[in-house]
């Protein structure tokens, strides 16, 4: 240890792991407008012409710290600084945290999981927006929808190299591609899909006139990377075609196999009500269970209403729909009171005179989120024609993602003000699932991910908390630090 410690603390030794250090992440990153660092890096640790930490304390000789120089609140100040960019480095290329909002990929991932998202898994974005408030998404701290980004800078996509690439069955995270536009007061809403339930002139009316608390509306425009992050499984590859048939997706022609933790929403026939306890003995969340509307116009969850009404409809025949995995069935029908249990099924029609409520809308084909289907999956470099029949499938792609202006004219498809009958792809897209399948707003009612909407991989849950419990029965202490 007496020869390691002298080589250590060598100053040429330390300019060679900073050196190397640096090196290789302006090789990553692929600019080499940042190589003069290295002769900062060098000064630093090695000529030592300028004192690049003015505001820290001078050490004499023997290293300690000499009387009246440096400053204590500068010293506190640099250290905050680096710590932030040091967590807003490994942020924005290596790990990020993430929390599971909504129970789309219940029992595969819960509400309530904090988890760590890797970006090196597919690689990292250079982001978009570099001109941003640190350590948030997209709006400030402390206020209701204040961007927290400017456009001053705006960099075109571009990924670093990572250690792979999607690959199906992974769970994804990334932004969400219809959430380029969003109304302040609606953030969990899609835009789009209020401008079909409302129309673009009576939007603000009427989401005024059904939600009273709404006093306003603003629209934002947010850059891709700055949307709001959705975490689904990735089921359909570029090139793939992909079919729903009574629920169970199949892949180019194939089945595409079930992981234990899928869930479909079942109904559920009784004699008097589900007990609350029975809920929790199957893990059946409280945003999963239904809640009731009061004469008096208020709402009251399930538990509660339960309590209250249990002994009067306690030999009614009541119906229920609940989302359960396969082995939850199996635990339900043992249960004394049920005497029906059958799984949901939309069934589309094909005839139907209105609007699909599935992607892409714009179509009758009388879809449904259980038979979906079949659709192409776009793949970079791939040529489609363009018609009537084709074009509401790939319009969002070629105006949207992929920067194009689209147009249609006398019954002609105008792309960036060319005539065509055709149209090539520049990106990669993929078809995310949520495992609640029930539940979950996901490719089958907004379209295709692009490649640069990818985030990255979920990796592991490092804490889990259960929104339905006090402290610290809410611990799930067998999902804590639980790989994915």
């Amino acid at each position: 240890m007496s020869k390691i410690l002298p080589i250590l603390r060598n100053r040429w030794f330390k300019f060679g792991i900073a050196a190397s250090l640096y090196l290789l992440f302006v090789i990553w990153l692929g600019n080499y407008w940042f190589l003069p660092g290295l002769l900062v890096i060098f000064d630093i640790y090695i000529s030592k012409k300028i004192r690049w930490a003015f505001w820290k304390p001078k050490r004499g000789a023997d290293g300690k710290r000499k009387k009246g120089s440096g400053n204590a609140i500068l010293e506190w100040v640099d250290a905050i600084i680096f710590a932030v960019v040091a967590a807003t480095i490994i942020r924005m290329f290596f790990i990020e945290a993430y929390t599971i909002p909504t129970s789309s990929m219940e029992k595969t991932m819960m509400v309530g999981d904090y988890l760590f998202v890797s970006k090196t898994a597919y690689g990292p974005k250079v982001p978009n927006t570099p001109v941003a408030f640190p350590l948030v998404h997209h709006t400030l701290p402390f206020t209701e929808f204040t961007p927290s980004f400017s456009t001053v800078i705006q960099n075109d996509y571009r990924r670093l190299r990572g250690f792979g690439k999607v690959k199906r069955n992974d769970i994804v995270v990334f932004n969400f591609p219809e959430g380029d536009t969003v109304v302040a007061q609606r953030q969990n809403e899609s835009y789009y899909e209020l401008l079909r339930r409302y129309g673009r002139a009576n939007l603000c009316r009427g989401l005024m006139q059904n939600f009273p608390e709404i006093t306003g509306c603003d629209i934002l425009v947010r850059p891709v990377d700055k949307r709001e992050n959705y975490i689904k499984r990735c089921v359909g590859m570029p090139g793939d075609s992909l079919r729903i048939v009574n629920g169970q997706a199949y892949v180019n022609g194939g089945e595409l196999p079930s992981f234990p933790q899928t869930q479909y929403n079942y109904r559920v026939q009784t004699i008097g009500m589900l007990h609350p306890r029975r809920l929790n003995e199957l893990e059946v969340a409280q945003a999963d269970r239904p809640s009731y509307r009061l004469p008096d116009g208020k709402t009251i969850e399930y538990d509660d209403y339960h309590k209250s009404n249990a002994m009067f409809f306690a030999e009614q025949v009541i119906s229920y729909e609940f989302p359960f995995t396969q082995a939850q069935v199996e635990k339900l029908r043992r249960l004394p009171n049920i005497t029906h249990v059958e799984r949901r099924n939309s069934i589309g029609n094909p005839n139907a005179a209105y609007p699909q409520h599935v992607f892409p809308q714009e179509l009758q084909l009388g879809w449904t989120e259980d038979n979906y289907g079949s659709i192409w999956i776009p793949k970079k470099g791939a040529t489609v024609v363009l018609d009537s029949v084709s074009l509401p499938f790939y319009r969002r792609i070629i105006a949207v993602y992929e920067g194009n202006t689209l147009e249609l004219k006398n019954g002609k498809i105008l792309v960036n003000g060319e005539e065509t009958t055709t149209y090539t792809f520049q990106m990669d897209y993929y078809f995310m699932l949520g495992d609640n399948r029930h539940n979950s707003l996901d490719s089958r009612f907004w379209g295709f991910v692009p490649e640069d909407h990818i985030v990255g991989k979920a990796s592991f849950v490092w804490l889990s908390l259960c929104p339905d419990r006090k402290f610290p029965m809410n611990i799930r202490w067998n999902w804590v630090f639980r790989g994915i």
